[in-house]
């Protein structure tokens, strides 16, 4: 009885001690998985404001956060090319802010020169490239609206066509969960990218302030979050104050604000 207690003895211990070995090794393991992932590479977000080019409310105020951000500038309006302009010059991104046909609403919300469907692959080329020559500084396009024309194939490739001539990247809205932009981009070997979160389709502070806390989490989850504001009645200086309050608590995260080109090119 002595021997098979001795025994037993022997065993638990020997099993103990496997138990803190396995989990000493699964411990540094798991140090060395987490070094591997963020060693030098801080998560990042990239703040995509759409909206700009009509002199809308907040956009000085947008410009001026102290952090990188994504102009996506409409064209065509009243000050599509000077919006693109300041932005350029304070160190920001610029996109293009394409109007696409959405599935309700009329087609004259869009402003001048909006891609609808029933537009021929080169009218939705020539639209697309006198936007980008106007806002001359674009790395990128995004749509605005477009959860019909998004869904539309034929309408996608003349779009990003433009895109590939003009080596640009192209930012989903995500307006639609039926979008054939990641397709096609595939296809024709265009970047692409599409947002995490919106933060202002609700307008008020604690509302942005907790999507903002949102894509903090999924920066530190997944390496990067792209989000998209507004200036003007969606968002303007209600999103500018959102921001401001958390920029601090983000960057004390870690968290670095980005451009989305230094998206594109993590």
């Amino acid at each position: 009885m002595k021997d098979n207690k001795k025994g037993y003895y022997k065993l638990l211990s020997g099993c103990t001690a496997l138990i803190i070995l396995l989990y000493l090794l699964l411990l540094k393991g798991e140090c060395y998985i987490c070094s591997a992932n963020t060693e030098g590479k801080s998560p990042k977000i990239a703040v995509v404001i759409d909206d700009f080019g009509n002199n809308s409310e907040g956009t000085d105020d947008m410009l001026n956060l102290g952090i990188p951000i994504t102009a996506a500038v409409m064209p065509f309006l009243p000050t599509s090319s000077q919006d693109a302009e300041k932005a350029h010059k304070k160190g920001h991104g610029v996109i293009l802010h394409l109007p696409m046909e959405p599935e309700k609403g009329k087609a004259s919300w869009l402003g001048p020169r909006g891609i609808t469907v029933n537009l021929p692959d080169e009218e939705i080329e020539n639209r697309v490239e006198d936007a980008v020559k106007e806002l001359k500084y674009v790395h990128g396009i995004n749509n605005h609206t477009g959860s019909k024309a998004m869904k539309d194939e034929r309408v996608v490739k003349a779009v990003l066509r433009v895109a590939k001539r003009n080596n640009l990247l192209f930012l989903d809205s995500k307006t639609t969960d039926k979008s054939k932009a990641s397709q096609v981009c595939s296809e024709l070997g265009i970047t692409y990218l599409e947002r995490d979160l919106f933060l202002d389709h609700q307008n008020n502070t604690v509302h942005i302030e907790k999507q903002l806390d949102k894509a903090g989490e999924t920066a530190i989850k997944k390496g990067y979050a792209i989000v998209i504001g507004h200036v003007g009645p969606a968002g303007g200086k209600t999103t500018v104050r959102a921001l401001k309050n958390k920029i601090n608590s983000l960057k004390d995260k870690g968290i670095e604000f980005v451009t989305l080109k230094e998206i594109e090119e993590r």
